[in-house]
């Protein structure tokens, strides 16, 4: 039977969809947008760090960058995308211990390990400052313990706040409660600001949590009390803030926090390289200098492939570390 005009059309149609679609998943990898997967909503600092990174990459790879946003659990939905995408580089994951390596030890429901990722190359680093109310009565590391201490034998135990379950600042309240000998009570928020408003409140009495500039201005006006940075010394450039290794019971409680960019562990070997020599350009571009500096973001020192590596595999035995002390 001969076929009518307008199905013979449409099979003409389907036919050109067929072989475009098929040519679209020919082109080459290098022809294609590489994709930053941001684990969170836009507008946090997650986002902010891969929109200032992004336009120098691009330049790079002398292609175009597209910054993608996908929040929830904890950054495991945007780790699992990830993963379920092909193992060709295309698809980048900017992650920091919270979700590759915290999540998965905290839920259940997250599936994947902290080994299906490779480092490819650190991004920044992030100080922890410890922030207490504006009205608690101390003013040093050494008085918030001695306090804690008469609190929690009074049966009431110090709050403290975090950005949810199994987050970093769940584990080092946690950690810090372990290392005091005492009780503290975990009260998570859905992120950081709606914490920092309570604490401000005084909602809750301490919040652990990366800086930000921002703190400065907080502190100066009486809104809340930076007790100390978890640092060994003092900063450069932060020498208002106390470091916690100048403590007397504390003094060894150091703890900072990073970002990095990720790929599936199976991604070739010449495409990490490539992704790997593109991305430390991008990092030692003055634009990406200056916004992350003025982010309150220490830029990471260069690794090659081989230290990055370590430096995953150490950060990953630290925090399982850290959560089978807890139990």
């Amino acid at each position: 039977m001969n076929s009518s005009p307008s199905c013979t059309r449409r099979q003409l149609g389907a036919l050109v969809a067929s072989v475009f679609a098929a040519d679209v998943q020919a082109q080459p990898a290098s022809n294609r947008p590489l994709t930053l997967m941001v684990p969170y909503p836009a507008g946090g600092l997650s986002d902010v760090l891969a929109r200032i990174v992004s336009p120098a990459l691009s330049r790079q790879l002398k292609k175009t960058v597209i910054v993608d946003n996908l929040g929830g659990v904890s950054g495991a939905i945007a780790a699992q995308k990830v993963l379920h995408a092909p193992a060709d580089g295309q698809l980048v994951f900017q992650g920091s211990p919270n979700e590759l390596i915290l999540s998965p030890m905290a839920n259940p429901a997250v599936k994947f390990t902290s080994e299906d990722f490779r480092m490819v190359q650190a991004l920044a680093t992030s100080y922890v400052v410890f922030l207490a109310r504006p009205d608690l009565p101390v003013h040093s590391v050494d008085d918030f313990i001695d306090y804690a201490r008469h609190r929690a034998q009074q049966g009431q135990p110090i709050t403290y706040g975090s950005v949810g379950n199994g987050s970093l600042n769940h584990l080092l309240g946690a950690y810090m409660a372990k290392r005091i000998g005492i009780d503290m009570t975990h009260v998570p928020y859905r992120g950081g600001a709606p914490a920092e408003q309570d604490l401000m409140g005084s909602q809750i009495d301490i919040f652990l949590t990366p800086y930000s500039k921002k703190y400065d201005d907080q502190r100066k006006a009486g809104h809340l009390k930076a007790l100390a940075l978890l640092n060994p010394r003092r900063v450069p450039g932060l020498l208002r803030y106390p470091a916690i290794g100048e403590s007397k019971q504390l003094s060894d409680f150091h703890h900072l926090t990073w970002s990095a960019y990720f790929v599936k562990k199976e991604t070739p070997q010449s495409v990490v390289v490539a992704l790997h020599r593109a991305i430390t350009a991008a990092l030692s571009d003055p634009s990406v200098v200056a916004g992350l500096a003025s982010n309150s973001q220490v830029v990471s020192q260069p690794l090659s492939l081989r230290q990055a590596e370590q430096t995953y595999a150490q950060a990953i035995a630290q925090f399982r570390g850290i959560a089978q002390a807890l139990g």
